[in-house]
């Protein structure tokens, strides 16, 4: 996202239908920013809101801070969620708010690689929330849930990369044991 022609490789696509009924909260470590830097940085309210807010009411398994840099960039780390192929793995990603936050979707994408049906390997991310589905009532927060529930609800129905959506048709078996060998790899540092 620091790289404007990176834009064009990094916006999501419609796939993935999620329901968040569960209730979740969020850790964002902003140890390089206080309040009064986010409330002088000329950001709009709703940003400085949503980011306080962050901060507030942390989630487990997450976290998220904006870049020195650029304010309107998150670096993030999920936790593989527990009893999924991505247990035990670290996965980076990056987070951008364009100038139309939130009237527009935050752009998102992986930067660990991860094998997953509805993640291609550019780290675009399959997620209706992403794309159509998009509300200004929804939030960073909510994005950053719903990514976490979709590694622990991959659908290989509705994929971004059809090759590993027909391996985990054909193989399950098969297709878990190698997102866990790619999390092993790539996720934990091992």
């Amino acid at each position: 996202f620091r790289n404007t022609h990176l834009l064009r490789y990094i916006f999501p696509v419609l796939c993935v239908k999620l329901s968040l009924s569960h209730t979740h909260s969020l850790s964002l470590s902003l140890s390089n920013f206080s309040k009064g830097s986010m409330a002088n940085s000329n950001l709009p309210r709703r940003i400085i809101k949503e980011t306080q807010r962050l901060l507030s009411e942390p989630a487990p398994g997450i976290s998220a801070s904006p870049s020195e840099d650029n304010m309107r960039y998150f670096n993030v780390m999920i936790l593989g969620p527990a009893q999924s192929p991505y247990e035990g793995g670290v996965f980076k990603l990056e987070l951008f708010l364009s100038e139309e936050y939130p009237m527009a979707a935050p752009k998102v994408r992986f930067l660990t690689k991860i094998y997953h049906p509805n993640i291609d390997k550019l780290g675009r991310i399959c997620l209706d929330i992403l794309k159509d589905k998009w509300s200004p009532a929804l939030q960073i927060r909510t994005v950053l849930l719903s990514i976490q529930a979709l590694l622990s609800a991959p659908n290989p129905d509705d994929p971004l990369s059809e090759n590993i959506a027909k391996h985990w048709k054909t193989n399950e078996t098969e297709a878990v044991e190698t997102a866990k060998e790619w999390t092993r790899l790539y996720a934990t540092g091992a």
